[in-house]
């Protein structure tokens, strides 16, 4: 069968089916339907009260990124956030009907969405909307200006009160615009959150990871923390390249002394901080130029 290629944005909505359903045909439960038509319902709680959770990946060249940790992550977050187990089959199925449909030249956004649907309803709502991906090119070659924000919670907070869902990737993103926000009236690009007893948890919309002599380390990945996609990836190529990595608490003054710093993420990858806190950092140009060589590469 041919499929016909459109244009971009693109929306597919799900009528989900349980984790454990026997059906491996899921063509009856996608409907595309206009970008620009309305699709949910007023009582829809992901637009009332941010309830729900969801997933950004990148599309590069007609190939889904590390879909397998997206999904992973997907159901990770909808069982912190109590909500049915999201039925990995279907989710797949979905993806590959919208790369099927989307362009294959450049790169593409795909977000995914799984909410708890409308108050009292009887099901999740869930959907998956394609976009261009905007041009990233000239912040993973020239980095970015980041300061460090304090995240309001001490260390451990997120074991001591898991109603926060601080390790779940929520639609509440309220605080991390914010958090955007106030890194631009400070002269910045990003932000990086911190506890408030002076530990690193990540960035805004990214994971950190620091270059300290001869070892890369990310945050140890728990509940107060999202654990990166992308940044898995890039320990996977620098492993396989014979460095080393490691996962760990790391402090505020590790991070300002570090000899690099990035912050990875789905759609601009790895970009380099140049500057934290208005002190310029040491940058490692072409080991940035490596990593996004190695994360644009993926084809699955």
């Amino acid at each position: 069968m041919t499929v016909r290629r459109t244009t971009l944005p693109f929306t597919l909505l799900l009528d989900p089916v349980p984790a454990d359903a026997p059906q491996t045909e899921f063509d009856d439960t996608f409907h595309e339907v206009d970008s620009d038509a309305p699709a949910l319902r007023v009582g829809e709680l992901s637009a009332q009260r941010g309830d729900g959770v969801f997933e950004t990946l990148g599309v590069v060249g007609g190939h889904p990124q590390a879909v397998g940790p997206h999904l992973a992550r997907l159901g990770t977050s909808a069982a912190t956030c109590e909500l049915p187990e999201p039925n990995t089959a279907q989710w797949l199925a979905a993806i590959a009907h919208v790369v099927d449909r989307v362009p294959h030249e450049g790169e593409v956004v795909l977000k995914l969405v799984y909410s708890r649907g409308v108050d009292s309803g009887p099901a999740p709502t869930a959907w998956l909307h394609a976009t261009p991906a905007p041009d990233f090119a000239v912040v993973r070659e020239d980095g970015i200006r980041a300061v460090t924000l304090d995240r309001g919670y001490p260390h451990g907070v997120a074991e001591q009160a898991p109603w926060l869902l601080m390790g779940a990737k929520t639609l509440s993103y309220a605080v991390n615009m914010a958090a955007l926000r106030e890194a631009r009236r400070r002269g910045a690009d990003d932000a990086i959150f911190l506890t408030h007893d002076g530990f690193v948890l990540e960035g805004a919309t990214s994971t950190v990871m620091l270059c300290r002599g001869d070892v890369y380390v990310s945050p140890l990945p728990s509940g107060a923390i999202l654990h990166g996609t992308t940044q898995q990836s890039a320990f996977e190529h620098l492993r396989a390249a014979g460095e080393r990595t490691e996962y760990r608490d790391m402090s505020v003054d590790e991070l300002r002394s570090a000899d690099a710093v990035w912050l990875l993420s789905s759609l601009r990858l790895a970009v380099h901080v140049t500057e934290l806190d208005g002190r310029p950092m040491p940058v490692d140009s072409e080991r940035t130029r490596t990593l996004n060589a190695a994360l644009l590469a993926r084809t699955v």
